[in-house]
């Protein structure tokens, strides 16, 4: 359950990541010391480069100061902002996620059943992957959480 002053971050940051095309993938707000430690994921279909890291970075800390200005979280607080992408280890929950790594193998539950292979496609309603040479589909529904499997070539 999120606190109340990291709902408050979220509202201030979510239309800044927007505004600058990328999506807001996760956001935590702790205390480091007598600062406090803004971190926010962001991500997008092209992916995130680091120009794209200093874009949003901007965009999130004027948000942030123009808050404060205005009796915002961080008016009488001192914090720490980090902005990066998220890492290959970030599940794959989201049909955009899934989107953004066709081409990649990955380990998914279809329903109760372990399987592994790779992502042909994603759309609206489901995925296809590839397995073992066949093709199989899953809706949205029956999948659970995908990972990314590191492949060493």
């Amino acid at each position: 359950m999120a606190s109340k002053q990291q709902t408050e971050v979220e509202a201030i940051v979510a239309p800044a990541v927007t505004k600058a095309g990328f999506d807001l993938e996760g956001l935590t707000v702790t205390k480091a010391g007598r600062r406090l430690l803004v971190r926010v994921l962001v991500d997008s279909d092209g992916g995130v480069s680091l120009d794209d890291i200093a874009v949003v970075s901007k965009a999130v800390s004027r948000a942030l100061d123009e808050a404060d200005g205005m009796k915002g979280p961080f008016a009488d607080a001192a914090y720490t902002l980090e902005v990066s992408s998220p890492g290959v280890d970030r599940p794959l929950t989201e049909p955009r996620h899934w989107r953004r790594n066709i081409g990649r193998l990955v380990a998914v539950h279809i329903g109760e059943e372990p399987v592994t292979g790779r992502v042909v496609a994603a759309d609206e309603r489901g995925i296809e992957l590839e397995v073992d040479g066949a093709s199989r589909s899953a809706t949205y529904a029956e999948l659970g959480s995908g990972k990314v499997q590191i492949e060493l070539k």
